[in-house]
């Protein structure tokens, strides 16, 4: 009988160690109801995961000595604290309250009673499981969908809705990743509800009189005369990153200003240029911040990395790197 209280549940103690998950999924598969208190504490460790990263967007902006290093070390501390919290003694309690709901203990054993009730049901724990992380991606997707770790995983993540509007557009799929890296600093910074909510808002794209959907009011930087001037705006707020895709290109297409910036194919210096003379930021250098993200070391590297995964749309064109 495979148990979850040997080297496979004391490896799952470090968010990095993939072995552990491995064993987890193998012994998952063998033996489900052993599998429970650990899958169960899983969860709960990547709630809390998510709830540190809300706390942290929710923060009132950025300090002077914050860096893009500084920025990773701490979101790699919060990974591992995440684990640590959930893996000693009752943890935050999600882990408890999933075993109740699941017919089992964190101990790893459960009542006849409870078994039996389960097992004439015909719902079994790992179906249940599945309906809570099912309802979690319902409503939750706006935080697990943007939790990019790096450049290359901000590009993974986005690059067939980029693909998508490229091929409206005309432009490079580079030029549209790039846009979106630069408003959102790769994914890690985006317009985010009081309740520490994403907006999945990729492009600071701003609600104004006839936008009728959600929206979210943050503090912005704006460029007056070339000095930079703090405000606070509305903008638009989507369910998911393919909305926020979706209506980005239909503004481009849709508004004559950004005429000059459509149907540059590869010219991303056409692009960005054109972007800038049709008004869409008041950064007198965000032609050229488009310009230098889209020829990247970063964005070269992930483009490569999702070609040689096949991470693109049947039938479209190759990603290009160049």
């Amino acid at each position: 009988m495979n148990s979850l209280t040997g080297d496979a549940a004391n490896s799952l103690n470090t968010w990095t160690d993939l072995s552990g998950f491995a064993a987890l999924r193998q012994t998952a598969q063998s033996d489900a109801k052993a599998a429970l208190p650990a899958v169960a504490k899983q969860f709960e460790s990547i709630f809390t995961q998510m709830m540190l990263k809300s706390m942290r967007d929710a923060s009132s902006g950025d300090g002077l000595l914050d860096s893009e290093a500084g920025n990773q070390w701490r979101d790699m501390f919060d990974q591992q604290l995440s684990v640590q919290l959930s893996q000693g003694g009752n943890g935050i309690g999600i882990a408890q309250m999933l075993m109740k709901q699941l017919g089992g203990a964190l101990g790893g054993s459960s009542d006849g009673a409870t078994s039996a009730t389960s097992g004439a049901s015909g719902d079994s724990w790992q179906q249940r499981l599945n309906s809570v992380a099912s309802a979690a991606r319902n409503t939750g997707e706006k935080v697990l969908k943007l939790l990019p770790k790096d450049a290359t995983d901000f590009v993974k993540q986005l690059a067939p809705y980029a693909q998508q509007a490229a091929d409206k557009l005309g432009v490079s799929v580079r030029a549209i990743l790039a846009q979106a890296a630069l408003e959102t600093q790769w994914g890690k910074h985006l317009p985010t509800h009081s309740n520490g909510d994403t907006s999945n808002n990729l492009f600071g794209m701003k609600a104004g009189s006839s936008w009728d959907g959600d929206k979210v009011s943050v503090k912005t930087l704006e460029f007056e005369g070339g000095v930079p001037v703090q405000k606070r705006a509305q903008f638009r707020s989507y369910d998911n990153p393919g909305q926020s895709f979706d209506d980005y290109a239909q503004l481009l297409a849709n508004n004559p200003r950004y005429a000059k910036a459509l149907n540059h194919g590869e010219d991303v210096v056409g692009f960005a240029k054109g972007l800038v003379n049709g008004g869409y930021a008041t950064d007198p250098s965000y032609a050229q911040k488009i310009i230098a993200i889209a020829n990247s070391p970063q964005m070269k590297q992930a483009l490569a990395a999702i070609e040689q995964a096949g991470l693109k749309n049947a039938g479209a064109a190759p990603i290009s790197s160049e």
